[in-house]
């Protein structure tokens, strides 16, 4: 494993002291976390992908007959005027 020196300034060092105890973690940890993500997103292509991927899971079922009707697509709500 190896080590690595950041710098940040004495802010915003503070601010992600408070936030990573606030999530029960340490920072680095949180820069560790941030760091295995980064380098296992690949190319923009392939995060597309898997982002892609994760949204049409998501989708439990379609049908082309659940769309709206034209006129409910188009149709405006007018709030009634006081009289």
């Amino acid at each position: 494993m190896k080590n690595i020196t950041v710098s940040l300034d004495d802010e915003l060092y503070r601010r992600a002291r408070i936030r990573a105890a606030q999530e029960d973690t340490s920072v680095s940890a949180v820069v560790r976390r941030f760091l295995t993500e980064f380098a296992s997103e690949g190319t923009e292509y392939e995060r597309l992908k898997r982002q892609e991927q994760e949204l049409r899971a998501q989708i439990r079922e379609f049908r082309a007959s659940d769309r709206l009707q034209r006129e409910a697509v188009h149709e405006r709500r007018v709030a009634p005027r006081k009289a």
